[in-house]
């Protein structure tokens, strides 16, 4: 039977609406899930995508996020991997088959079956939201839950862009936020060279990205001062691939890490010759999660973060739509 407890939740009826602020009924945990109270959701530019209705496959109404860090309040029956009060982080992946050749080949980023939290799975814009178990991660270390939240996915998705960058001693960064403010640090941690491009006058982000560790900030129109090795877009512009083909030497790889990007304008061949790649980055595994979580803390990643409190995500996501955000942004429940 639905539960007569009710929650707070900010939920998307239609594409292109704001949010409204509802209380709903709390879910009850099924087999395998559990509740998670939550602390912090961060925002993601995925979620203005599927505020926007780029990304088209929505559950609606949906509660989005999917950056969430809370604690387990309820646990589901057949639940052994938790135990209620532990600190637990809950990303985009929510479910994949496991049976298809892309799960069992362990690329279930490609799994048609996936489901996504906060796009076809309710998720963390709300006092408590539902995951399998299967796909949470423990959350330790001495992060705050409002800087433990972007690790959830500008941390999954930089860490898997960037190792889909090769080995790079130049790398460089377009569009300096949540994710590339996380990839900044891992990279200059593992020893590379970090040139950040911004929007063209963003003086602020620049300055940002070399006290990050970056040897070289500019505007995204601009050729860094030496050829790069690979280049990772996490600005979701696609008259930004030809740039970046442009400033990567012979060899070199270009990373598309957005899941929607607008249309790459035409470009001539002598861009792409000379052995240069371009290939994107599809959702996360649950290995990246682990394998990112266990290397965080060794850096140790620092995330700079922007706190909203929960009824106001609205305005946080006008602020990242805008190029406001300083970081992250990350919504607060109060918990």
């Amino acid at each position: 039977m639905p539960s007569a407890v009710s929650m707070r939740a900010m939920v998307l009826d239609a594409a292109g609406l704001p949010l409204r602020l509802r209380r709903v009924a709390r879910p009850e945990p099924a087999a395998g899930q559990i509740l998670v109270r939550v602390a912090a959701c961060g925002v993601c530019r995925t979620d203005l995508h599927v505020v926007d209705g780029e990304l088209t496959e929505p559950k609606l109404p949906i509660i989005p996020g999917h950056e969430i860090v809370g604690r387990v309040a309820a646990l589901g029956p057949g639940v052994e991997r938790f135990a209620e009060g532990q600190r637990v982080g809950i990303p985009w992946l929510g479910f994949s088959c496991g049976v298809c050749r892309f799960c069992l080949e362990g690329r279930e980023n490609l799994c048609r079956a996936a489901r996504y939290t906060g796009y076809q799975l309710d998720g963390g814009y709300a006092d408590y939201a539902l995951a399998d178990q299967r796909y949470v991660f423990p959350i330790g270390g001495d992060y705050s839950d409002a800087e433990a939240a972007p690790l959830m996915c500008a941390g999954l998705i930089g860490h898997r862009s960037l190792r889909m960058a090769g080995d790079p001693v130049r790398l460089g960064l377009y569009g300096f936020g949540g994710a590339a403010h996380i990839v900044a640090q891992v990279a200059a941690f593992e020893g590379r060279q970090v040139f950040a491009f911004t929007r063209p006058g963003d003086d602020a982000a620049q300055a940002f990205a070399r006290d990050l560790g970056a040897v070289w900030a500019g505007p995204s129109d601009a050729l860094p001062p030496e050829p790069l090795d690979a280049a990772i877009l996490f600005a979701p512009v696609g008259a930004l691939v030809p740039a970046a083909l442009a400033a990567v030497g012979p060899g070199g790889r270009v990373v598309c890490a957005g899941i929607h990007m607008s249309d790459i304008p035409s470009f001539p061949y002598r861009l792409l010759w000379e052995e240069r790649e371009i290939v994107s980055v599809a959702n996360l595994t649950r290995k990246d999660g682990e394998d990112f979580l266990a290397l965080a803390p060794k850096v140790p990643v620092r995330t700079t973060v922007e706190c909203f409190p929960l009824e106001q995500a609205n305005e946080a996501l006008a602020h990242l739509r805008d190029g406001h955000v300083h970081g992250a942004a990350v919504l607060m429940t109060g918990a």
